[in-house]
């Protein structure tokens, strides 16, 4: 894995996988600069504190990074616990315009990773509407197209993840062909992270049973760090918009 002298951006980097994928660069030789809303508990290079629900402070944020950046991995998330708009804005809009404010300062050869879900593997059935909000060119466009679309709150989380695949894939060639700069996303299953019990709670008791019957275990957050490292890094630099499941082969009893 080739990352000796990059420099990534990290969001998510105070805990769970985005913590593991900033020590993991780190230890390859990359500067890390974290994005977080908590203050993180580990050594950077740089870190912004930043809500990525907040337009104007995603702007600012952009500003104070530098020219020049390898690796964007867009690890921060909520889960299907919160509300509607904080869900849409943290694993969705905001990713969003993070992603598209930060291309102009990226290199040829950059990469940019989404974190999805394997529960996001449902987006054909609902593409001509992901499609619609991928089209939507502001994050307050996506907004108002929200508005005027509201998403269940039960499945909202879903429904998101089914988004942020469809708009990596319809970015992933052209921005490849423009900017230099590979669109990929990793979709993990079940982690051990902060937040795993509010996924039970967010998919009832029921289905958690279904799938844990289907798994050996729940990855280990590292287990995802070092896939989405690897994607930044030049051994993957004709990989791009993929969406590569990270979940024990969980995906594949689906069938």
């Amino acid at each position: 894995m080739r990352l000796l002298g990059k420099t990534l951006v990290v969001t998510g980097v105070s805990s769970g996988i985005g913590a593991d994928v900033a020590r993991l660069a780190s230890f390859h030789g990359a500067k890390v600069i974290g994005i977080d809303r908590n203050e993180p508990s580990l050594t950077l290079d740089g870190f912004i504190q930043l809500d990525l629900t907040d337009i104007h402070a995603i702007d600012k944020a952009v500003t104070s990074l530098p020219v020049g950046i390898d690796g964007l991995c867009n690890i921060a998330g909520v889960p299907g616990t919160a509300s509607i708009e904080l869900v849409s804005r943290v694993n969705y809009l905001g990713l969003r315009h993070l992603s598209q404010s930060i291309l102009p300062k990226m290199n040829d050869g950059a990469a940019i990773v989404n974190v999805s879900s394997i529960l996001g593997r449902d987006w054909p059935e609902r593409l001509e509407a992901h499609k619609a909000l991928a089209s939507q060119a502001t994050f307050q466009d996506g907004v108002n197209w929200l508005e005027a679309h509201p998403v269940p709150q039960e499945t909202c989380y879903q429904y998101f993840k089914e988004a942020l695949i469809v708009w990596s894939t319809e970015k992933a060639f052209a921005w490849f062909r423009d900017h230099g700069v590979r669109l990929n996303c990793v979709a993990p299953g079940p982690v051990f992270t902060p937040i795993l019990g509010d996924f039970v709670s967010m998919l009832g008791e029921e289905r958690v049973q279904e799938d844990a019957a289907r798994m050996k275990r729940p990855a280990y957050s590292d287990e995802v760090a070092e896939v989405i490292a690897f994607l930044c890094s030049d051994a993957a630099r004709w990989v791009c918009g993929a969406n590569i499941p990270v979940d024990g082969g969980l995906e594949s009893t689906y069938l």
